[in-house]
């Protein structure tokens, strides 16, 4: 099974990201990021998939214990991606201040950031190679 992005955590660290965030249902067919548009804000998926989609093809498919809409955020760029609910999805909502806020509070959730960015951005040239 694929790392969870909380898998790193402490449950206090867990604990303080998730009441950080504010916790949101999604209907399927729902899109909370759209491509092209600011970096506002991220969100954990506590349940549900996505489908992420560049340019309107499906480049990967995320669930539970992914985040996303954090590498808009940490590089101060514009969305390179939609995201497409699959199912419904129950979510943490985290704006992009908390984000910040949540890096320089907690060291693991910086490094996780940290991580799960340069993982999509070499995805990204792969994908881009294709």
């Amino acid at each position: 099974m694929a790392e969870s992005f909380f898998d790193t955590f402490t449950p206090q660290e867990v604990a303080r990201i998730s009441a950080a965030g504010t916790g949101v249902k999604v209907p399927e067919g729902w899109s909370p990021i759209w491509e092209g548009t600011a970096a506002d804000k991220a969100y954990i998926i506590l349940s549900g998939t996505v489908s992420v989609r560049r340019h309107g093809d499906e480049i990967a498919q995320l669930g539970p214990g992914d985040i996303v809409g954090e590498v808009a955020i940490v590089n101060h760029s514009l969305r390179t991606a939609t995201i497409v609910a699959l199912t419904p999805l129950e979510l943490i909502h985290l704006s992009a201040e908390t984000v910040r806020q949540l890096c320089s509070e907690v060291p693991a959730f910086e490094k996780a950031i940290s991580s799960a960015t340069d993982e999509r951005l070499a995805s990204d040239r792969t994908h881009a190679a294709d």
